[in-house]
């Protein structure tokens, strides 16, 4: 598995607002999509693509598009939604199916209560999108998910991971026999007894949408 951590000024300070306390949720979501944007940049450096042939006012040039079968964009309900649009902003042509998993408080394992995905996914590069990598659970269980329909190529895109939730992820990953890639925008320094982010920047489902009881 491949780590990315996006070095760049303004991936800084957009993850600095995002994590103080005060941001309020309308600043906090503005603020998640321009950064997904971003990193959005660096995780489609593989993206594939075809050669084509178009005419400009000109001349003929050669150029290249997306290849088909197009990217699939997916992600992990609830937080993963407000990653959405910015990954789309880059993205608009391609397809969109959703994973909905939620963290068992108790075993900080992840458990599937949702999904609209294609039966069939041999060929497809599939991006996923989870805020948080904290305990590494949702991610490889999405990641499993996916393989199993066929994906042969998978890059998570989060804003904040935790070492102990690559290295599950990385340990994880050797079994699947796809190329993974993961881009995040800051490593943090570690989990705390709930299994949270520190620093972190708090959950992030409820910093988009509220808390909901």
């Amino acid at each position: 598995m491949h780590v990315h951590v996006a070095d760049h000024p303004l991936v800084s300070h957009k993850l600095t607002v995002l994590r103080d306390a005060s941001t309020d949720s309308p600043t906090f979501r503005r603020l998640a999509d321009e950064l997904v944007t971003l990193l959005a940049y660096e995780a489609t450096r593989d993206v594939r693509v075809e050669t084509v042939q178009v005419m400009t006012p000109v001349a003929q040039a050669q150029g290249v598009r997306l290849a088909d079968p197009r990217p699939l964009v997916v992600p992990i309900l609830r937080a993963g939604l407000g990653m959405l649009e910015g990954m789309q902003r880059l993205l608009p042509t391609a397809e969109v199916g959703f994973l909905g998993m939620v963290r068992n408080e108790a075993t900080l394992e992840a458990d599937t209560y949702a999904e609209r995905l294609p039966d069939d996914l041999s060929g497809r590069q599939c991006y996923v999108l989870d805020p948080m990598l904290a305990t590494g659970g949702s991610l490889a269980a999405a990641i499993h998910f996916l393989v199993k329909r066929g994906a042969d190529h998978i890059t998570a895109v989060c804003l904040l991971a935790a070492p102990e939730g690559i290295e599950r992820i990385e340990r994880e990953m050797t079994e699947v026999g796809v190329p993974v890639t993961l881009v995040v925008a800051g490593l943090d320094e570690r989990l705390d007894e709930n299994g949270y982010i520190v620093p972190g920047l708090g959950d992030a489902g409820d910093r988009l949408y509220g808390v909901a009881d």
